[in-house]
């Protein structure tokens, strides 16, 4: 698994085009490539992603790679994490995401969100988040739980079990709300379904 210029120029383009669509006081592409610590963080994990996967011998200079990343974003990305496309952290401070997370494509999370495990055993630990997701700010999901595609997690929301496509995780411990069928969630503007 090399990390190639070419491919890592087209998933950049890419990445910058999300945080453009995402984030409404983006003033320009030089902006986002230069200011937005999210960008960085994620650049910053593929290249600690790669050295992680080819070889064994290449685990401590990723982690070392994630952990400068860390020192300059405040975001805490392990190499081990599987990240997928368009990913886009706004604001990031504070956002950690644990080695065997998995994240989907055009996921959108805020800051001080955790990717988190309940367990010190070996074998998948953290969340496995779907694709199209959107994770508030201060949100925790623990565990090996699964978010499926769709979904949001509200800010400030602890979850802890799987989140159906579609469903909106709120409180501490979250609870699955239908934004469609629930009334308080139908009259939140804040909740684009």
């Amino acid at each position: 698994m090399a990390l190639r210029l070419p491919h890592f120029i087209e998933r950049a383009r890419e990445d910058v085009r999300a945080a453009r669509e995402h984030d409404p006081a983006v003033r320009s592409a030089l902006e986002v490539v230069l200011c937005y610590p999210g960008i960085h963080a994620v650049w910053g994990h593929r290249l600690a992603h790669a050295m992680w996967k080819r070889s064994p011998r290449l685990r401590l200079p990723a982690r070392f790679v994630s952990q400068a990343v860390r020192a300059v974003t405040g975001i805490e990305i392990h190499p081990g994490a599987t990240i997928g496309r368009r990913f886009f952290i706004d604001h990031g401070m504070g956002v950690v995401i644990g080695e065997t997370a998995e994240v989907g494509n055009d996921v959108l999370m805020f800051h001080g969100v955790t990717l988190g495990g309940v367990s010190m055993s070996p074998g998948k630990r953290h969340p496995t988040i779907g694709n199209d997701v959107q994770i508030g700010a201060g949100a925790k999901v623990l565990g090996p739980v699964v978010v499926e595609d769709g979904a949001k997690v509200g800010a400030n929301a602890v979850l802890v079990k799987n989140l159906p496509q579609g469903h909106v995780a709120v409180g501490v411990p979250s609870r699955a709300r239908d934004p469609r069928t629930d009334p308080e969630l139908m009259m939140d503007p804040t909740i684009y379904i």
